[in-house]
C-alpha cells in the first residue's frame, strides 16, 4: 500500500462525509446589525451525547509538510469544531471509518478564513496549524466518561504537498 498522501484543497463536498466545512462562501442568510454585517448561518452540525457544547482555547505548535500521520483519533460522544483564530491555513486529515478501524486518510488544506466540524464518530487527525500562531476557538462535547478513541498506525502515512 502506498504510504503517502497527497494533501488536496478542501472543498464542501469533498468534506461532506467527514463533517461540515464553515466558510462564508456565498451571499449570507441574512444581513445584521444595522445592515453591517453578513451572518452564515448555522454552518456546522453539533451533535452530543450526554453532554453539553463547551468552547476551549487550543494554543497548538505549528507543523510543516511533509508531515508524518502516526496516529489519528475520533470522538464517539461528541462533534468537535475546530475554529483558527488567525487567518492560517491548517492541515485537516481525515479517514472513514471500517468496521471500528480508521481506513486510508485524507489529508486537506484550509484557506484562511475556514473552520472545520467534525462530525461525532469521525477519525481525524491531531490539531494541525501550518503557521504560527496555531490559536483556535474549540467546541465540543463537554460531559461524564472517555470521549476520545486512538488508532496507531503500525507503519506511518507521510503526508505531502499536492
Amino acid at each position: 500500500m502506498n504510504r503517502r498522501i497527497l494533501t488536496e484543497p478542501i472543498t464542501v463536498e469533498a468534506f461532506a462525509p467527514f463533517g461540515d466545512l464553515l466558510d462564508i462562501a456565498g451571499e449570507p442568510d441574512r444581513i445584521i446589525n444595522q445592515g453591517q454585517c453578513g451572518r452564515y448561518h448555522d454552518r456546522a452540525r453539533l451533535d452530543f451525547f450526554e453532554g453539553r457544547a463547551g468552547i476551549s482555547l487550543f494554543d497548538a505548535n505549528p507543523r510543516a509538510l511533509p508531515y508524518t500521520l502516526d496516529m489519528v483519533e475520533r470522538h464517539p460522544d461528541g462533534s468537535q469544531a475546530f475554529i483558527p483564530m488567525s487567518h492560517q491555513p491548517f492541515l485537516v486529515i481525515v479517514a472513514p471509518d471500517e468496521g471500528g478501524r480508521p481506513g486510508r486518510p485524507r489529508a486537506f488544506v484550509t484557506e484562511a478564513g475556514q473552520a472545520v466540524n467534525y462530525h461525532r464518530g469521525t477519525w481525524h487527525g491531531v490539531l494541525t496549524p501550518l503557521a504560527a500562531p496555531g490559536l483556535f476557538a474549540v467546541v465540543d462535547r463537554i460531559g461524564p466518561g472517555a470521549n476520545l478513541e486512538e488508532f496507531w498506525f503500525d507503519d506511518p502515512y507521510e503526508v505531502v504537498a499536492g
